[in-house]
């Protein structure tokens, strides 16, 4: 799925699903580079974040694995 990551104007990470329509305040990093990770959107998504060098510009846009919760199954 294709999410695009960026600074907001607070300097708050967050990720946008376009196909979605969705923006969230990325609110966990599993690592703390971001990169090679799951990172957790505000509204409890998760994404399994490609490999990427630590000083990657943003914003970007990622070809990002979403992770299925039990209650997304219907999702």
């Amino acid at each position: 799925m294709k999410l695009m990551i960026r600074k907001d104007s607070k300097g708050t990470l967050t990720g946008y699903v376009a196909k979605k329509d969705l923006e969230e305040p990325i609110v966990a990093m599993a690592n703390p580079g971001m990169w090679g990770g799951v990172v957790t959107l505000g509204n409890g998504w998760q994404f399994d974040l490609p490999e990427m060098p630590a000083d990657t510009p943003l914003p970007i846009t990622v070809e990002a694995r979403r992770l299925a919760l039990t209650e997304d199954a219907g999702d």
